[in-house]
């Protein structure tokens, strides 16, 4: 029932079959792993290679530059679904059909100038989800940065190709931007604003980082907003009053009751789940699926 109900905020993307499609993978997605039937959802996305380099995320854990050894952690662990890029993917073809998998099909990297606005080039397709057997396409947009107008038609865009193809979006909606500055891209108001840009051009599910400061510090006088929990309820009333699903980002790597404690602030309030990438995979694979059975744990009960 929590499934079908979430289902049934989709249910005007498209008319006939077309929606049904993209119904049919988010219920896959929704229907996999541990949390099945919760409404929740845990994601190990595996793009940070590409994006920070290899070594800096996986020297740690060496195992870890094997694309093969993500999906088998994501497997085992009963994740909801694996993200990657197009050729950590078509590196784990053989093992897609255990798990739903999430297409990242644009991509940043840190070797260009960080004087540069932020922006990503397209790496993958709708067309490669499709022939790989993906449940979804994801790509990254800027909010804030000088690239943003050019990011938004282009993510438009896929949205409605992948829809028009029978798959769903994941928008990563990370505002970013020289002009921006550091100190505003987790505050609240703009990560509220993130959400929504994403949830109005028609992404079907959304991910964005836990907030933690507010940037207007007169918009929120008349509410508490001091905690985790009720920052997370917040950014959900962006997302459509709730109607549209948000996974908060794990973020760089954090002690084992820290994220605990982050995770169980945006269960209760009333966040869809994590995306956990570099907690997970810079840990020991014995240390990381204990941390995610106790992340499955806090969502489940």
């Amino acid at each position: 029932m929590i499934v079908k109900n979430i289902l049934a905020n989709y249910g005007s993307n498209s008319p006939g079959m077309v929606n049904a499609g993209v119904i049919a993978k988010l219920a896959r997605i929704l229907n996999a792993g541990k949390l099945s039937g919760t409404g929740r959802l845990i994601v190990l996305p595996v793009d940070q290679g590409f994006e920070h380099g290899p070594d800096i995320s996986f020297l740690s854990n060496p195992p870890a530059y094997d694309p093969v050894y993500h999906i088998k952690l994501a497997i085992e662990a009963g994740l909801s679904a694996f993200a990657a890029p197009l050729g950590m993917l078509e590196c784990v073809a053989d093992y897609i059909e255990q798990i739903p998998c999430i297409l990242k099909i644009n991509s940043s990297n840190s070797i260009n100038p960080s004087i540069r606005e932020p922006n990503q080039a397209m790496t993958g397709s709708v067309e490669d989800a499709i022939r790989l057997g993906c449940s979804a396409v994801g790509m990254t947009i800027y909010p804030g940065s000088g690239n943003f107008d050019n990011m938004l038609e282009r993510a438009g865009d896929v949205v409605r190709e992948a829809r028009n193809k029978g798959l769903p979006t994941v928008i990563w909606s990370y505002p970013r931007g020289n002009e921006l500055g550091k100190d505003k891209e987790t505050a609240l108001d703009i990560v509220g604003y993130a959400t929504y840009i994403a949830a109005a051009i028609g992404a079907h599910i959304i991910k964005v980082k836990v907030p933690t400061v507010t940037h207007d510090t007169t918009l929120y006088d008349s509410m508490d907003v001091s905690t985790v929990e009720l920052r997370v309820k917040q950014v959900m009333r962006t997302a459509f009053a709730g109607k549209r699903l948000v996974v908060f980002s794990g973020g760089i790597k954090k002690n084992h009751d820290d994220l605990l404690k982050e995770i169980s602030g945006i269960k209760a309030g009333g966040g869809s789940g994590s995306i956990i990438g570099r907690n997970v995979f810079q840990r020991p694979r014995q240390e990381a699926l204990r941390l995610l059975k106790d992340i499955i744990e806090i969502y489940k009960n």
